[in-house]
């Protein structure tokens, strides 16, 4: 039985999950979130837990019995608490700000980079080096900050470019002077 899969996940007060037999829609007061299911898991909810089970021993039941359990654990995280990414900007001249709903980021290139989030993402800018990435969906959260940080990914050399918080770069030694 898959480690993840056979844990509960435990519904706060807050979040509501209404079950049917093709999808599953979680609200909270963030907002409402909504999963197709598969045939091969069966989702239960009793006495504020929700458990999710599979119909057989077959391989894509394995891989899906996980998977559904660690998406629903999400969306209710997402409804009730939201998620968050922080990036931040290094390097002379590299800045972020926001204008009207763009964000105009300036890295070195002959041209700002203007970027239009999607309507569940909230973006803000609290000093021109640092952006954070807002929403209630975890996978729409970070491929939103993927798609912020592939505009100038950090490079080895002088460390500069867009990275995540907390996020370790290999430094490389530049060429050493000829002899």
């Amino acid at each position: 039985m898959s480690r993840i899969g056979k844990m509960p996940i435990p519904l706060s007060n807050q979040a509501k999950i209404e079950i049917t037999d093709t999808d599953l829609t979680v609200t909270g007061p963030k907002g409402k979130l909504h999963q197709a299911l598969t045939p091969q898991v069966i989702i239960t909810q009793e006495d504020g837990v929700v458990t999710v089970q599979r119909i057989d021993d077959s391989k894509k039941a394995k891989a899906m019995h996980g998977l559904y359990r660690v998406l629903i654990s999400n969306m209710v995280e997402g409804v009730t608490n939201g998620f968050t990414r922080k990036l931040e900007i290094a390097g002379v001249g590299y800045r972020a700000e926001l204008k009207n709903d763009f964000l105009a980021l300036t890295l070195g290139y002959s041209h700002m980079i203007y970027f239009k989030a999607p309507d569940e993402i909230t973006i803000q800018v609290p000093d021109q080096t640092t952006i954070l990435v807002t929403g209630i969906d975890k996978a729409l959260v970070g491929q939103v900050a993927a798609k912020i940080r592939s505009f100038r990914k950090p490079e080895p050399y002088r460390g500069k470019g867009i990275k995540y918080e907390g996020e370790v770069i290999r430094r490389k030694e530049g060429k050493a002077a000829g002899k």
